[in-house]
């Protein structure tokens, strides 16, 4: 291994933890990349647009990373990982991001069709689709910085739930409670999605935020009334886990939410060989909850979440219930969520109305 740290993911990403047989993803990444590496050898027409050019580049790069990345897993399977140099061990961690913990792009509230690992999706399509409808992208007028802040999700008639410190970027404590800061408005977008290539953006129906219901004291949570922008009404509001899942390390979960490159939490330059430089758009991210302690308010998951996703829904892939509200991760740690089964019976729950299930 090379000396002095290197670059990592911020999630966990144990390539033999989250593949069967590692000699079967690196024969199948090979054979993916063989295909686009004669495709790409086709020479550009002349006169073609310079974004053309960049967008060729940055599929040479990634499959220059990902070919390091096979070898890196042929010797991991052969139990060599101490010959692992620092390009093969960033290829390694990239296989594991793009295809075993994946940020599906979402448009027009919807995901392509997927392989191998998660090939599982596609008999959830319906359900999942359900979710995607009822989860948002917090934007903000007035702020003196940002237009966007992170994600929230329907989990009451007329309530939506995101973290504390998504909503400390527009509301203030004054007189005893939680209000709105004067000059600003809120509101959750729940499209906000890469339109299709020729195609035009999907329709935008935003719920204004209204009113500050409450922050909680002892989680990273914030509850917000909201209005229809419409006369369509509000979808009705996801269902919210009212006990634990039967067992979580291992339980496969998902993740909806508006990853954002985000340079202070991010090597910037493996995040964008990654994600291609698509940040701030509707994702699906699949992966596992990894950890919980009963008693506990905190579930890890090792997703592929980056800054944007706080707030954002932690959804169990089996009954499509609401597990956790994700806050926050850590390099080479995982990611964290609110454990919400544990707080049913929470009064700023209650008084939010919360659809517990």
């Amino acid at each position: 291994m090379p000396n002095g740290p290197r670059s990592v993911s911020p999630v966990e990403t144990g390539a033999e933890r989250i593949f069967g047989d590692l000699r079967e993803v690196a024969a199948r990444v090979r054979a993916e990349l063989e295909a686009e590496i004669a495709e790409s050898a086709l020479e550009l027409p002349a006169g073609v647009a310079p974004a053309a050019e960049i967008s060729r580049f940055a599929r040479e790069e990634r499959a220059r990373v990902l070919e390091a990345g096979v070898g890196g897993l042929e010797k991991i399977a052969g139990h060599r990982e101490d010959e692992l140099d620092e390009d093969e061990a960033f290829g390694v961690e990239a296989i594991v991001l793009l295809e075993g913990r994946p940020a599906i792009l979402v448009q027009r509230q919807d995901f392509a069709p997927q392989q191998y690992e998660w090939s599982v999706l596609e008999a959830q399509r319906p359900a999942i689709r359900e979710s995607l409808a009822r989860v948002g992208r917090v934007e903000v007028t007035g702020h003196p910085s940002l237009d966007w802040i992170g994600t929230a999700f329907l989990v009451g008639p007329r309530t939506v739930m995101t973290n504390r410190h998504v909503a400390a970027e527009f509301s203030r404590f004054e007189d005893e409670r939680w209000m709105l800061e004067f000059g600003m408005s809120a509101r959750v977008d729940p499209a906000e999605e890469l339109p299709a290539e020729g195609e035009p953006p999907g329709p935008s129906v935003p719920y204004e935020i209204t009113d500050v219901i409450g922050i909680h004291p002892d989680v990273d949570m914030a509850l917000l009334r909201v209005e229809p922008s419409t006369e369509d009404g509000l979808p009705t509001p996801l269902a919210i886990a009212a006990d634990a899942p039967a067992s979580v390390p291992g339980r496969p979960v998902y993740v909806i939410g508006y990853p954002a490159w985000d340079g202070r939490r991010n090597e910037p330059e493996s995040m964008r060989r990654i994600f291609m430089d698509v940040y701030n758009v509707k994702r699906l991210q699949p992966g596992a909850a990894t950890e919980f302690t009963p008693g506990g308010l905190v579930m890890k998951h090792d997703c592929s979440t980056l800054g944007g996703n706080s707030g954002s829904p932690v959804f169990d892939l089996t009954d499509h219930r609401v597990l956790g509200l994700h806050f926050g991760g850590r390099y080479r740690t995982g990611n964290f969520a609110v454990a919400l089964w544990e707080l049913v019976d929470d009064p700023l729950l209650a008084k939010a109305e919360v659809n517990w299930v």
